[in-house]
């Protein structure tokens, strides 16, 4: 029995998990941007581990692995969301630009990333050549692009879903996306203005990456502009997540627990880029 309903779970082979094959297009050309994606954190790993040069305080190895495992979540989550669209939809224009787009945007600033490690130069907030400059200005303008895909997709789940969808899957994949993608580049523009704590993620404390908190790196010395970022992005993963388990374990509570899920979103983004702008570390 349902915890909270009273009803019977739904079987997990069944509509909740239809984590369908799709082989249209559009999810082959997330596919192709996944490989290249895998195909660069293999010689980025084993870089990691040979190459001593420090950017920041760290290796110049961390941010290029930290952007490949974040942009294989995010295009990982725009494939498994898409067979929830219904068919011609899918197979159309919107959903296939929309995909060529976030496709495009990552593996071009995955590329720029990892170039750069490679140079042992900083590939964000570096404009010290003309030309650092106006890679750094492109990947901007990619990124955002990268995240307006993702609405588009967020949209579509929304308003043409699929008529077998996983309503579960379906619905907290949409507003995932959606006010992921609008948190995402709120929080982008604060980071990437320069405007809060000078050019950087730090605000007061150590101007340093040295001694961040593990597997993140954000500054335990003062405010760090990448935490509220890093929630607001993985909003697109945890109402999707939410909704699965809202519409196997209580299907009745699946429209009021993905808006409580997605008002607890919001409070976390803004509580923590409130703290991050008083200049306090999130640990």
């Amino acid at each position: 029995m349902s915890l909270l309903s009273g009803q019977s779970p739904a079987p997990l082979s069944g509509q909740v998990w239809a984590f369908r094959s799709d082989t249209s297009s559009a999810h082959n050309l997330l596919m192709i941007a996944i490989g290249i994606q895998l195909a660069l954190m293999l010689p980025s790993l084993a870089a990691l581990v040979l190459d001593d040069r420090l950017l920041n305080g760290v290796s110049v190895w961390s941010k290029p692995l930290k952007f490949q495992a974040s942009l294989i979540m995010m295009l990982g989550t725009l494939a498994v969301l898409l067979p929830q669209i219904e068919t011609t939809s899918r197979n159309g224009w919107g959903v296939w630009i929309a995909c060529l787009v976030a496709a495009m945007t990552a593996t071009g600033e995955i590329l720029y990333i990892t170039l750069q490690a490679a140079r042992g130069r900083a590939s964000h907030f570096n404009s010290e050549t003309q030309i650092e400059g106006l890679a750094y200005s492109l990947m901007g303008i990619g990124a955002a692009l990268l995240v307006l895909s993702s609405l588009v997709l967020g949209l579509y789940l929304l308003t043409r879903p699929a008529a077998d969808a996983s309503r579960g899957l379906q619905l907290g994949g949409g507003w995932g996306l959606v006010l992921g993608s609008i948190l995402t580049l709120i929080t982008a523009f604060a980071l990437g203005s320069g405007q809060i704590g000078g050019p950087g993620h730090w605000v007061g404390g150590v101007r340093s990456d040295a001694g961040g908190l593990m597997l993140f790196g954000w500054s335990r010395s003062g405010g760090d502009l990448r935490v509220p970022h890093f929630f607001a992005t993985h909003i697109m993963q945890a109402l999707p997540i939410l909704g699965v388990l809202l519409e196997a374990i209580a299907p009745r509570l699946l429209i009021p627990g993905l808006f409580a899920g997605s008002l607890f979103s919001i409070a976390v983004v803004a509580g923590t880029f409130i703290q991050a702008v008083m200049g306090r570390p999130f640990l």
